[in-house]
């Protein structure tokens, strides 16, 4: 995919036209993960007030998506990153994180912090993180300590 023809832009999660890839991420997340250690927001979720969610477009059609929450007035947590599978390696991912670390400097938080799964299938998730500044931490927010779930946070 020629990464100058993908948009990226804030758009309503409820839109009938990101159903598709909402519902490939949660199935994704529920597949990879006990039901009790599944953090990730459905469309309903994504949103409520506070949530920003932005979507990459390829023409008409959502590829990747991601949301920034805020959890206090100096901490955002990223939530519901995805790319599609067929347009990952085309740095649909480094796009998404850029503009939402730049969307957590514009809220005023000093911290973004993520949860992700501590299963292999998250390992590439994991190193892209890393890559990007994040390292482990513990729980925050409303977490507890989860041997599914690795927490990781950042300055802004």
């Amino acid at each position: 995919m020629d990464p100058l023809t993908v948009t990226l832009r804030p758009v309503d999660p409820t839109d009938p036209a990101l159903a598709p890839l909402i519902s490939r991420h949660l199935t994704l997340m529920r597949a990879s993960s006990p039901a009790c250690s599944v953090h990730a927001m459905d469309a309903g979720a994504l949103a409520e007030a506070g949530v920003l969610f932005f979507a990459a477009f390829h023409g008409d059609m959502p590829v990747a998506m991601g949301a920034l929450k805020g959890i206090a007035p100096d901490h955002g947590e990223l939530k519901s990153m995805h790319v599609m599978k067929e347009h990952r390696g085309a740095g649909l991912a480094d796009a998404l994180l850029t503009r939402l670390v730049e969307e957590a400097r514009a809220q005023g938080f000093a911290r973004l912090s993520l949860e992700t799964g501590s299963q292999s299938a998250f390992a590439a998730a994991r190193g892209f993180y890393r890559r990007h500044g994040f390292a482990d931490c513990g729980p925050f927010g409303d977490y507890t300590e989860d041997p599914h779930s690795i927490f990781m946070t950042r300055m802004v």
